[in-house]
């Protein structure tokens, strides 16, 4: 079974992999790249200006040959432009931020949408070994990151390299002697670079990791807070988290300080190119080979040139987290399901309701036997319970069904087909499941009951919930079926969520119906109204029921008997009771324990 293992520091895929993944999301709004490349070489030429329109206005003002009259207008002249290129400046900046903003979005909205239904169409086991917090982080954290990539990084990544070169060349332009002195530094930033990209990618991928371990234990643990005050382990969990909290701390610090050690170390570098600048740069003034307005123009560029190689300190820093959580998001991307439709698979319109077991063997692990050898038939219309100990294979029966787990030898056939050549959505459309443990999401008891299927009229909710008792208590709430559910369900009893349980699947009109210990943990009132609702279930088409308690299966048509993956003896109940075997066993063990 594979796991995400977000504390394994391995390179999952490789850099130039990750980014032409990127980048054919980015294909989808090309235009909007194409533009926004376009506006940002136009803004980068705009940056440029103010250190060429200083050096000339220095050469003015310093010019004693030109009256003071001229320098006045000159100056007002060249402000003026100034001022409006940089009104142009902010609204074209403006324009390509929004632009920026919408193609990400649109990208994000892909991806997120991606990966969630690749999470939906895992199967159970898959998603059952990843903590659901992880898969939040992935699903949300990790795709922001990736968002910032688009909108931000990829970008500003550009703008900062365009500035790079435009400064370069007009420095060229200007003094192709100071620029080579400018270049004798540029292998040391390489150097540099490379060391900083190495360790940073190594140490984003372990914050990312602690991130989504955070999340997981958060995820768990808020989930089962009652459990935790009810046993005052709160200290406990205290500590637990303090571990993850500290862990994630340490590590962000190491990240802190990779970066904190590479932008000094450009800093140091940016004033001894400073300081080689202005010793040279005064000699070739003196020496008249340069002028003073093109020396204070190169002192400009200098700084030009080494400013966007800091802020490139800064996009590498979120390109290295959006890389990794790329990373991430593309292992589940690229997980392949468990159980897949086949090319040819069979779409179901109406089933009869029969069932056969031929010869069943499952286990979840490798040859650790769940069932072994099960073979029986179930008729259309037929109740059939089954019955047994814990870890006898009950459950398992039912959840192999509906496929939520594919078996490793036999077949299991549903009206005469194997349920591996039907269509996974055509067979779990016809077969509805009650389980012990009913989910209620949050929305109203019409959402719950429905789905949010808007297709199913109020009658027909009314008719269903009626059907099952149901309405019994819905009705006598404040809004009735708009009253609104918790987390959960957790303003329900387990009765009252079972019996919300039984609505939603009569009114979806299955064939098949599942029941597995759908009558555990409920009062002795509530009982009296599922069982009620069970009898008229029963009609409506071929039912499975796993119950602990046997006066819920008494009046199946046939129980079947299971110990530790096989079936035992089957029959009705005074067929069992009259063999003496284990049914009689057990049913005794349960009405005696009763009678005490």
């Amino acid at each position: 079974m594979q796991k995400f293992d977000d504390n394994k520091n391995i390179r999952t895929y490789k850099d130039r992999t990750v980014l032409v993944r990127l980048l054919k999301y980015a294909k989808r709004v090309r235009w909007a790249f194409i533009i926004s490349l376009l506006f940002t070489a136009i803004l980068v030429a705009i940056d440029l200006t103010p250190a060429y329109l200083e050096g000339e206005l220095i050469g003015v003002l310093g010019n004693a040959d030109l009256t003071n009259d001229y320098k006045i207008k000159f100056t007002i002249i060249l402000l003026s432009i100034y001022g409006c290129v940089i009104i142009g400046a902010a609204f074209l900046n403006y324009f390509n931020s929004m632009l920026l903003q919408k193609a990400g979005q649109r990208i994000v909205l892909e991806i997120r949408k991606e990966v969630f239904v690749k999470i939906e169409g895992l199967a159970i086991a898959q998603i059952y070994a990843t903590p659901v917090g992880k898969l939040v982080t992935r699903v949300t954290s990790d795709v922001n990151m990736v968002n910032e990539l688009y909108t931000n990084v990829i970008v500003n990544l550009i703008r900062y390299i365009l500035t790079i070169l435009f400064v370069f060349i007009m420095m060229l332009i200007i003094s192709p002697i100071l620029t080579l002195y400018i270049l004798c530094v540029i292998p040391f930033l390489v150097i540099m670079t490379i060391v900083f990209n190495k360790l940073s990618r190594k140490q984003y991928r372990k914050v990312r990791g602690c991130v989504s371990n955070m999340n997981a234990f958060l995820s768990e643990n808020l989930s089962g807070m009652k459990i935790t005050q009810i046993f005052n382990q709160e200290d406990k969990k205290e500590k637990e988290f303090l571990l993850r909290n500290t862990d994630l701390k340490r590590n962000s610090i190491r990240e802190v300080l990779i970066f904190g050690v590479f932008r000094p170390a450009i800093y140091v570098l940016y004033v001894l190119c400073h300081i080689i600048l202005l010793y040279n740069g005064f000699y070739m003034v003196l020496e008249e080979r340069l002028l003073a307005k093109d020396l204070v123009k190169f002192y400009q560029y200098n700084g030009q040139f080494f400013n966007p190689i800091q802020q490139l300190a800064d996009q590498f820093n979120q390109l290295q987290s959006a890389f990794a959580s790329s990373e991430r998001i593309f292992e589940i991307l690229d997980m392949k399901a468990q159980i897949l439709d086949k090319e040819d698979a069979i779409e179901l319109t109406q089933i009869e309701g029969k069932i056969e077991f031929d010869h069943v063997w499952f286990a979840y692990n490798e040859e650790n036997w769940i069932l072994k050898d099960v073979s029986f038939t179930i008729y259309p219309k037929q109740t059939v319970a089954f019955v047994g100990a814990t870890g006898a294979g009950k459950t398992t029966i039912l959840a192999l069904i509906v496929r939520n787990y594919e078996i490793q030898k036999g077949t299991i056939r549903i009206d005469g087909i194997d349920v591996k050549d039907i269509a996974l959505e055509s067979l779990r459309k016809h077969i509805g499941q009650m389980l012990q443990d009913v989910f209620l999401f949050s929305g109203t008891i019409r959402s719950n009951i429905t789905l949010r299927d808007d297709s199913f009229t109020t009658d027909e909710i009314v008719e269903a919930c009626r059907y099952v008792n149901a309405s019994s208590f819905i009705e006598k709430l404040p809004n009735g079926y708009e009253y609104e559910v918790l987390e959960r369900g957790n303003n329900f009893s387990s009765g009252q969520r079972q019996l919300l349980s039984f609505a939603r699947t009569i009114l979806h009109k299955p064939n098949i119906m599942i029941l597995d210990e759908a009558t555990a943990n409920i009062d002795t009132e509530t009982e009296v109204l599922i069982q009620d609702s069970l009898e008229k279930m029963m009609n409506v088409g071929t039912m499975l029921i796993v119950a602990h308690r046997l006066s819920t299966v008494q009046h199946a048509d046939n129980i079947i008997v299971l110990h530790k993956g096989k079936i035992m003896e089957s029959g009705n109940h005074q067929e069992l009771l009259a063999k003496k075997g284990l049914y009689y066993h057990l049913y005794e063990l349960q009405y005696k324990h009763m009678d005490s």
